[in-house]
Parts: structure tokens; C-alpha cells; sequence
């Protein structure tokens, strides 16, 4: 290619202000003098023209393909039904039919899901994938997709190209899918008392009405028939303190897209609004006010606190009656209102008679309906007034062999002890012998069969059981001087983590459950963890379910004693439910509700308005009879840029300079010729008409 190019030597002010003043001079002259000065003003073009420093150029182009950009849409609606098959059917035609056009240069952006809950962003993408493409050079852009898509731009002036936008769509216009949708959802509840869940089945293409089954912490609590379309409500009892899980789903409709948005997961966090504590002491001791202090400390704990100051070895016939100025409410404590506490204590008691039988037989009761008992035991245990002699040997851990061994030992940790959530990772309890000082009592006792000591003392004699009564609970300390912690002998110990803890899995803290199922999403894009709590020293391997019905196997591997952990990262977005014997956990990765399961329909409207303002158009490829309908492909220089089954690109002719060749006019012997012979021609014309 030929072009002139011009280079100044002087700047283009100076060069028009010369031009100028040529010019005048041009008109005086020829006024002056006639058609001769002709000659002049030809000799000051000529200069004025050096000045400008002309060229000609020759370029040596190449030219180079025009790019079209597929987009590919994979994100999570993107999956449903034969989308995915029809996706990969489309892009390889594509792929087949753009190779045979010679000058298109095609470009696959392949789109996941957003993050967070942003949705499908294929607009984004594709302006960070063109980034490197300039404008000129994009013939075209087509989408393969199901119309959801998140960043549509307001208007074409908002595009950051100039090309026909073709939008091919998956999916079918006669979808299928029902889903539940929370209208009103607590996510906090007093434990015992009920909350009311609203909700709402909504669906298209279905029959009117569903089957909705309401499941709490996995076991279901409710089935019943309603209305689609219409909000129902769902009144159910918050169990237990922490997580109650509860689960609603709605029956699957014959091909439907989805089931993963059937199902709503709500976790109902159980408070306790106090936890009541009955902490009844025996004969004054150094280890009363450990007690008092570390339930006093905790605002969430009522505590009521009665103390047996006379001691039993004291017979003067006084009336029990008289013994207290207020008097022991025994009746209303024992037979009342027993089953309004969350714990009882007894702490250094012995049967004195203050208790008759028939309340001991409450208190066994009581415990098997669900309620906590602990026992702090102290000499009198071992004595023939012990509580092991009453009712409650019944429901108590171990019973006492009649030694009280009197000197100094370290409390250390059972191997049952390090697995169990209530001793494991006690501060100290990671040296050998423990980091902390000694207690200098011990009551002998023999464990019941199938109670298994957490921590053990002198001889490795039991220190403390734990066991399960029915549905209730009992520990069984057997040494008064947990105190000796609380006061720093010999730098004390672990004694607030060790006494709450132990309360705190009597009251059924789901956090120190023996046998539990974990799961929580980390954060860090979708990968999860996972923990399994187990007093065994193998655990299954935990079944993972995904929000479409997809399970894997996920092995776990020992991370600390007792706590087997697995990590993986979730390749969908939604509720994933995980399965380990008969304990089940949920987790959500992504948003509750995500955008992508809201709305599954695919849809070919969204995206009309801008692909027509382009000159492009809209269609769907996915076919009734399970084919694909991909149009043809062409490039159209002029005129329309789609057809019933075709769609085509525009061209833009761009071309690489592989070459430039630069031939100056106004410099070397050539331009001094020619300047010379005008300067001689303008001598020789004056000079013979001066002669004349």
C-alpha cells in the first residue's frame, strides 16, 4: 500500500505562518509584475513544500483473522436436566464449523459460577477475556447458554464491544420443577417451647398440590398435604439447647429439572433460657465454694444452693425440723418441681434421712426422663451413710469398695479420657506426668460394667465416670479436692475447664457429645470440613450427599484423639448432606438460598432486547426430540446478520504492517535539481525580459 506522509523540519505554526507570507508575497508579486512572477511563486512552493518534508510510504500488510468469542455457560442452572449434554453437543459443532472458516479466529470462554451469590456473570468474563483482542478485530460473540444470566447490560451503549451478540439457548420452554421457599424463619428458639415456620411450595407445571415431610434432626415429625402456591405454617418444638435441624421437602414432580431447591434446611438454635442447677452440699468443706463460684459465674445458670451444716456422726435427738432457720423445701424441690432443673449436685451428701426414699425414687426418675445427676464424693461415700446405698445406686456409674486412699497423686487421663470431649486437650494433660498439682484424696470404687473412667488417680483407681441412664445422664467424682486447683496448689490446674465442661455435657451441650457429626464450609471458596467426634478407635466413612442427589465416600483420617477429620471441596453450591451410621449433619456451601436455584427455568427473553441492538439474535438449540439444533455460520460483509438458520459475523478487513518502505521527495540530489532548474528558469525569464 502507497500512501504520502509528511514530516515537518520546522513546527506547523511556523510552517503556516511561511505559507502565509508566500502567499502575500505571491499576490503582491503577481500584481507587480505580471504572469512572470509565476516563476517566483513556483520557486517558493517549492521551498515551502521542502519544508514539509514529504515521503512516500510503502507498507508491506498481512492480513489477519477476525476473532469470534464463544461463551460458555457452566454454571449452576447450567447443569440441570440434558443442559449439560447439550452443551458439550453445541460447543463441538461449534468448535467443527468455525475451523472451516478461514479468516475467523474462534475464542471459548468458558464461564463457572460466580462467587458468593453473584450468580452467572458471562458479560464480566467475557470483557477479562477480550481484553487482549482489539475492538475492531471482534467480528462476533455467541452465548451458549440457558438465559440466566446475572450481568445483563442495561442497554447496548453499555457493551464493551461492537459486535453481533448471537444467544444460543439450552433447555426446553416446557420445564418442569417445584420448590420450597421459607417465608418465616426462626433461627432461634427457647428449648421446650414452640416456633411456628412459614412456608411456601411453589411450582410450575405441576399438579397443585404436594406432599411436604418435616423432619427434626433427621427423624420425621410431620407429613402432610398442601396447597402450591399458597403459604402454610408449621408449629414444632425446639427439642434441645444447639442445633435443631429441621428439614422441609417437598415430594419430587415426574421430570422435574431439580430436587435440590425441594428441600429447605433450617437450624433452629435451642436456648436454654436458664439452665437451673439444685446444688445440694453435705458438711461444710474447702471444695463448697468451687462449686458455688463456678456456677455463680456463669450468668446463664440459676443455681439454688442448700447446705447440710449438721454433720451425721452428731446424734442429740435434735428434730431434723429444727435444725435450719429456713426450712429444707424438700417436697417442693424433690417431688414439685424436680423436673423444672437442668442439673442436680450432691456434693459431699450423706443420707441423713433429710431425703426419703421416695425422692431418691424421683431422682432416678427424673434421670431417665432426660435429667442430669452428678455426684462429688467425699468419705462419706465410702461410709455406710453413702448415696450409693440409697435408691440411686440404680442409675449411679460405680459403686464404693470401702477404701479412701489419702495422699498425694496425679489426676491423669484414661485412654477413653484423651477421646472424650469433656478431658481431651485439658491444659497440662499433654505432659506425661500431667502439668498440674496434685489432689491428695481418693475414693475407692469399682465402675459399673460398660462405664469406662475418664480420668483415673491413685493406683489408677477411677477418678471419673461418666454414663448414660436412658435418656439422662450421671458423672461420678470420686474426690472432694478439685479445690485444690481453684486455690493454686502447687500452680493449681485446669479446674474451670474440667468442672464447666463436665456440667456442660451433663446439661447435653452438643458440642461434647462422645459420638458426632460435624460439618462447616470454611470459607475459602467451597471447601469443607469435616469431623467426626467417636469414643472408638476407627470411624466409617462419612457418605456425602449433594443438593442434585450426587454421593461420594469421604474417608477420614485421625486428627487428634478421638476426632477423625476430612476435607473437600464442593463442586456444587446449595445444602449437602453428610451421613455417618445413624448421625447426620448438614452443610451449606455458597448462600442459603443461592441464585442459581431460584430461578432454573431457561429462558430466551433476557437476553433479547441487547442481541437484537447488535444486529444478533436469540434461538434455542435443545430440540423436543433430545437433537440440537446449531445454525449455520457465515460471514456477512453487509446487510442482515441472522436468518431462520443461520447467523453470521462482520468482518473488519484488519491487516499486520509486516513491512514500511519510506522514500523522502523533498530531500537529495533530486529535490536540489529540481529547486536549482526553478531558481535558473526564474534567472534566465527576468533576465531576458530586463534586456528587453
Amino acid at each position: 500500500m502507497l500512501s504520502v506522509s509528511l514530516s515537518p523540519l520546522v513546527p506547523i505554526p511556523v510552517l503556516w505562518a511561511l505559507a502565509g507570507l508566500v502567499a502575500v508575497m505571491a499576490a503582491l508579486a503577481l500584481a507587480a509584475r505580471g504572469p512572470v512572477a509565476l516563476l517566483r511563486v513556483l520557486v517558493l512552493a517549492l521551498v515551502l513544500a521542502a519544508l514539509t518534508n514529504p515521503s512516500l510510504v510503502q507498507e508491506e500488510r498481512e492480513p489477519v483473522r477476525d476473532v469470534v468469542a464463544v461463551v460458555v455457560d457452566r454454571s449452576g442452572s447450567q447443569g440441570l436436566g440434558d443442559r449439560p449434554e447439550t452443551t458439550e453437543r453445541v460447543k463441538a459443532e461449534l468448535q467443527r464449523r468455525l475451523g472451516t472458516l478461514a479468516e475467523i479466529e474462534p475464542r471459548f470462554v468458558e464461564v463457572p459460577e460466580a462467587g458468593g451469590d453473584e450468580g452467572t456473570r458471562l458479560f464480566t468474563a467475557l470483557s477479562n477475556a477480550l481484553s487482549d483482542v482489539p475492538p475492531d478485530r471482534l467480528a462476533g460473540v455467541v452465548m451458549l447458554t440457558d438465559g440466566v444470566v446475572h450481568d445483563i447490560p442495561a442497554g447496548v451503549a453499555a457493551l464493551s464491544f461492537k459486535a453481533p451478540l448471537h444467544v444460543l439457548v439450552t433447555g426446553h420452554p416446557d420445564e418442569r420443577d417445584r420448590q420450597i421457599r421459607l417465608i418465616e424463619a426462626p433461627r432461634f428458639g427457647i428449648v421446650g417451647r414452640d416456633q411456628t415456620v412459614r412456608a411456601e411450595v411453589m411450582e410450575r407445571g405441576g399438579t397443585g398440590s404436594a406432599v411436604v415431610t418435616v423432619r427434626r434432626d433427621g427423624e420425621e415429625v410431620v407429613r402432610q398435604v398442601v396447597r402450591t402456591g399458597r403459604p402454610f405454617s408449621l408449629t414444632l418444638r425446639v427439642e434441645h439447647g444447639g442445633p435443631n435441624v429441621v428439614e422441609i421437602e417437598a415430594e419430587a414432580l415426574p421430570g422435574e429439572l431439580t430436587t435440590a431447591n425441594n428441600r429447605a434446611v433450617l437450624p433452629i438454635e435451642g436456648i436454654r433460657e436458664k439452665l437451673r442447677v439444685l446444688l445440694v452440699s453435705g458438711e461444710p468443706h474447702a471444695g463448697e465454694r468451687t462449686w458455688r463460684n463456678l456456677l455463680k459465674s456463669d450468668a446463664n445458670v440459676d443455681l439454688v444452693h442448700f447446705t447440710i451444716l449438721r454433720p451425721p456422726e452428731k446424734q442429740d435427738g435434735t428434730p431434723i425440723s429444727e435444725l435450719s432457720l429456713i426450712a429444707f423445701p424438700t417436697r417442693e424441690l424433690f417431688q414439685q418441681k424436680i423436673k423444672d432443673f437442668d442439673l442436680i449436685i450432691f456434693d459431699r451428701y450423706a443420707n441423713q434421712s433429710v431425703l426419703p426414699s421416695s425422692y431418691f425414687d424421683n431422682i432416678v426418675r427424673y434421670v431417665r426422663e432426660g435429667g442430669a445427676l452428678l455426684i462429688a464424693a467425699g468419705p462419706e461415700f465410702a461410709s455406710a451413710s453413702s448415696l450409693a446405698r440409697t435408691r440411686l445406686a440404680a442409675i449411679l456409674p460405680g459403686e464404693p469398695n470401702g477404701r479412701v486412699v489419702e495422699r498425694p497423686y496425679k489426676a491423669a487421663l484414661t485412654g477413653s479420657g484423651q477421646r472424650h470431649p469433656v478431658t481431651r486437650d485439658l491444659p497440662g494433660s499433654e505432659a506425661s506426668p500431667p502439668a498440674w498439682g496434685d489432689w491428695l484424696r481418693l475414693i475407692g470404687a469399682e465402675v459399673r460394667p460398660g462405664v469406662t473412667p475418664i480420668m483415673a488417680g491413685a493406683d489408677a483407681m477411677p477418678l471419673l465416670a461418666l454414663s448414660r441412664e436412658e435418656k439422662g445422664r450421671v458423672a461420678l467424682l470420686l474426690s472432694d479436692h478439685a479445690w485444690l486447683w481453684a486455690r493454686g496448689y502447687q500452680e493449681g490446674g485446669p479446674h474451670l475447664d474440667l468442672l464447666r465442661r463436665l456440667a456442660h455435657w451433663l446439661m447435653k451441650e452438643p458440642a461434647l457429645e462422645e459420638e458426632a457429626l460435624r460439618a462447616v464450609a470454611t470459607g475459602h471458596g467451597r471447601e469443607v470440613r469435616v469431623e467426626r467426634q467417636t469414643m472408638a478407635d476407627a470411624t466409617d466413612p462419612v457418605t456425602v450427599t449433594t443438593p442434585t442427589g450426587r454421593s461420594r465416600t469421604l474417608a477420614l483420617d485421625p486428627d487428634r484423639p478421638g476426632l477423625f477429620a476430612a476435607t473437600f471441596e464442593a463442586q456444587e453450591l446449595g445444602l449437602h448432606t453428610l451421613r455417618s451410621g445413624n448421625l447426620v449433619a448438614f452443610v451449606s456451601v455458597g448462600p442459603a438460598n443461592p441464585r442459581e436455584l431460584v430461578d432454573v427455568f431457561s429462558d430466551t427473553e433476557r437476553l433479547r432486547p441487547v442481541a437484537e441492538a447488535t444486529g444478533g439474535s436469540v434461538r434455542r438449540v435443545a430440540e423436543a426430540n433430545g437433537g440440537v439444533a446449531v445454525p449455520r455460520l457465515q460471514v456477512a460483509r453487509s446487510g442482515r446478520l441472522a436468518g431462520a438458520d443461520w447467523i453470521g459475523f462482520r468482518p473488519s478487513d484488519s491487516a499486520v504492517v509486516r513491512g514500511v518502505s519510506v522514500y523522502p521527495l523533498a530531500l537529495g540530489l533530486a529535490a536540489l535539481a529540481a529547486l536549482a532548474a526553478a531558481v535558473l528558469a526564474m534567472w534566465l525569464v527576468e533576465g531576458r525580459r530586463g534586456r528587453a
